[in-house]
């Protein structure tokens, strides 16, 4: 059985009905990536799993538990951790504290030491204001305060875009690292060169809809179709 399953998910911003009918599945310890071009529905369906967007119909099953009856202040006991496009760094405090402000929720959750061993930058940065923190060091706190609750799936919206080479390299690294760990991983992003070296299978969405599935064995074979409906 997979660890997060999704079947037959609409949702509606107001009036506006913005997915159609989303059917994905992850095994644990699996990471797929969710491409397609901005609009479509990827951010939308990441919100609508974690019970942010709660106009919503369909199923969303997470370790066998029916989220669509789970309140939303629950969501993160479950095990599911969100790391959102606009990171949510509180700009007052440090580093450390950010780190240590979300409650644990399970076990298995990352200790300070082995955040930082996987974050170096971070405990260079320990005491500093987030304020004062660059783009990609915002990216990897953003990523290290959800890992330190013992969060069993990662939903992670763009966490490349608008970051330096080396950068997006060292979150590639650390995407790696997690999943030797058992970690699973549901990844929305626009750069599929970057998402081939750590993704499992990807889903190709358009206009609110999945319309493919494929591992990422078969990733040159799809080129063609990829180069179309994300217009590179």
């Amino acid at each position: 059985m997979a660890l997060l399953s999704v079947a037959n998910l609409h949702a509606w911003y107001g009036e506006s009905h913005v997915l159609h009918g989303v059917t994905l599945s992850v095994e644990e310890g699996e990471t797929i990536c969710i491409l397609g071009r901005n609009g479509m529905g990827k951010t939308t369906t990441l919100r609508t799993i974690m019970g942010i967007l709660r106009k919503r119909s369909g199923e969303i099953r997470f370790a066998g538990q029916d989220m669509m009856t789970v309140p939303l202040h629950r969501t993160a006991k479950a095990g599911l951790g969100f790391v959102p496009e606009e990171r949510g760094i509180f700009a007052t405090l440090t580093v450390e504290e950010n780190l240590m402000l979300p409650p644990v929720v399970a076990k298995g959750g990352m200790t300070l030491n082995e955040i930082y061993q996987l974050f170096p930058n971070l405990e260079e940065r320990r005491s500093s204001p987030g304020t004062k923190l660059s783009g990609g060091e915002q990216q990897m706190l953003a990523m290290a305060r959800i890992l330190r609750t013992g969060a069993r799936c990662l939903l992670l919206d763009e966490p490349t875009e608008g970051l330096a080479p080396v950068i997006i390299q060292r979150i590639g690294e650390v995407l790696v690292t997690l999943k030797a760990r058992g970690m699973t991983v549901v990844l929305v992003e626009q750069n599929f060169r970057f998402a081939s070296k750590v993704a499992d299978r990807f889903y190709l969405m358009d206009h609110g809809q999945m319309v493919a599935d494929f591992p990422v064995t078969d990733l040159p074979q799809n080129m063609a179709m990829l180069n179309t409906v994300l217009g590179v």
